[in-house]
């Protein structure tokens, strides 16, 4: 969403410019409003805190309800190094006299994601830069996690792309909190009439089914998300939204694993597709699963190597008959899968039952 080249190249000032920004052309829009890039009027100004070009969501103050939600939960957050940051927010005065709403956000100069994977031509993205994208959205996630919160939209489009300064590296962050909520509040919502927020592809079963999106439903987009930048191309795309919606919700619907795809990341994303949330891994768990091991790291604050993997492994041992693992256990404790192309093609699709057949 806030990735160069993402929206129109457009310019327009019908919103105004801000006291130390200059708004210039229009990059994305969506329900909210429009992403604008801004520059700062005097970008070697010291002591300023704003950076010298960041993108500006913007939306009349009569409609910023949305906006002005998502700078909530960016204050809430806090800054990490895995999210986007937020800079603040502004009203400006347009040309016209119309009153904006202006969240200051950090730029994707790298582009989002889906255009990333949408560059390979439909063969993915190599695994080792996978896997390091995996594991810095897994960060991120962790993080809004155990502040409370569910993303509720996570897939490729607000996955930002940001250069590493200095290290000539790209390092992926999440974006568009816009959609993103408390989990009591996600909770109490099972009760009513609302159902789920979010884009049907990257849907867990119980978001479709029981309009409940918590911290597991994050992790199944995440899923979503590693098999895309894996093969090039969404398990579900060119499906109708109902029928996906349908077969989701009826438990039909079989995210299915190409047979190129390692057994390292094949073991991983079961973890992630654990039908029944209670018993999908968390991002903790994902973050230390052999899949991520081995990699250079780029923030040594990240991941806790404290936790031991055989409490990990105790935890997959809950659910181990979900999945046809008695010829694919290694031993690192977490299930590789299989070499054989009829294992290699099956995935759940019950809840207790793996499914046959590919």
């Amino acid at each position: 969403m806030l990735g160069e080249g993402e929206g129109e190249g457009e310019e327009s000032n019908s919103y105004g410019d801000g006291i130390a920004w200059v708004r210039a052309s229009m990059i994305g829009r969506g329900s909210f409003g429009r992403v604008y890039l801004a520059t700062l009027r005097k970008p070697s100004s010291k002591g300023s805190s704003l950076p010298a070009v960041m993108a500006v969501k913007s939306a009349e103050v009569s409609s910023s309800a949305s906006l002005q939600k998502e700078r909530e939960v960016y204050t809430n957050l806090q800054r990490n190094p895995y999210i986007i940051h937020c800079y603040g927010d502004e009203i400006t005065i347009g040309s016209s006299g119309t009153m904006a709403f202006n969240l200051m956000l950090e730029y994707g100069s790298a582009g989002t994601l889906a255009r990333k994977i949408s560059a390979s031509g439909g063969n993915g993205l190599a695994e080792s830069e996978a896997k390091l994208h995996t594991r810095s959205i897994l960060r991120g996630l962790r993080h809004i996690h155990e502040l409370g919160y569910v993303h509720c939209d996570l897939k490729p489009d607000n996955i930002l792309l940001v250069p590493i300064r200095g290290a000539g590296g790209i390092r992926a962050k999440i974006g568009d909190l816009g959609l993103a909520r408390r989990v009591s509040i996600s909770k109490k919502r099972k009760l009513g009439v609302c159902c789920w927020v979010g884009t049907p592809m990257y849907l867990s079963p119980e978001a479709v089914t029981d309009h409940v999106q918590e911290a597991p439903s994050d992790v199944w987009a995440v899923g979503c998300i590693v098999l895309e930048m894996l093969t090039g191309k969404s398990p579900l795309k060119g499906k109708e939204e109902l029928e996906i919606l349908r077969k989701i919700g009826a438990g039909r619907e079989v995210i299915e694993i190409p047979n190129g795809v390692s057994k390292e990341a094949r073991a991983f994303l079961k973890g992630c597709f654990v039908r029944n949330s209670n018993f999908r891994f968390t991002c903790e768990m994902l973050l230390l699963h052999p899949f991520l091991q081995g990699l250079d790291d780029d923030d040594h604050a990240g991941v806790d190597q404290s936790v031991p993997f055989d409490h990990i492994e105790s935890f997959a041992l809950v659910y181990d008959d979900e999945f046809s693992t008695d010829s694919s256990s290694s031993s690192d404790g977490w299930s590789h899968g299989s070499e054989s192309e009829s294992d290699d093609a099956q995935f759940l699709s019950q809840e207790n039952a793996p499914v046959e057949g590919f």
